[in-house]
């Protein structure tokens, strides 16, 4: 926590390999917030570590929230699309979620409107000095 990273082992992961998560203010908060209550476990239900969550309180919580066909690759999915809104790169992007390509993350280009606005303007700055520079 000291270094807001947690670290989900290779054998938990999809592509098999570690995955480096970097925690922000809010996630750090969840986790300040576990501390103390089970001597090894960081989430606990009535003194016993949660090892699973599908289960069936997560399906009635899903149900009471009026979710339906909830995947967990979708929270990934959702924080991409958040942070690609929000003009974080690509390559980033790419980096933190761990995706192996650069063609996996390019489904968010499109999200993602105003970074490119923001280097297409590039060009009228070239254009614009090359003018200045003709016309004098």
């Amino acid at each position: 926590m000291q270094r807001n990273v947690a670290w989900i082992h290779g054998n938990q992961a999809k592509a098999g390999k570690p995955i480096h998560v970097t925690l922000n203010a809010t996630a750090i908060a969840v986790l300040t917030k576990q501390i103390g209550k089970h001597p090894k476990a960081v989430f606990s239900y009535k003194g016993k570590p949660i090892t699973q969550v599908n289960t069936k309180a997560w399906y009635k919580a899903l149900k009471r929230a009026g979710i339906e066909d909830f995947r967990w690759h979708e929270l990934r999915h959702t924080w991409a699309s958040w942070v690609a809104q929000n003009g974080v790169s690509l390559n980033v992007i790419q980096e933190m979620g761990a995706w192996e390509s650069a063609e996996m993350v390019r489904r968010y280009a499109h999200l993602a409107p105003e970074q490119f606005s923001q280097h297409a303007r590039v060009v009228d700055n070239v254009l614009n000095s090359t003018n200045l520079a003709q016309s004098e």
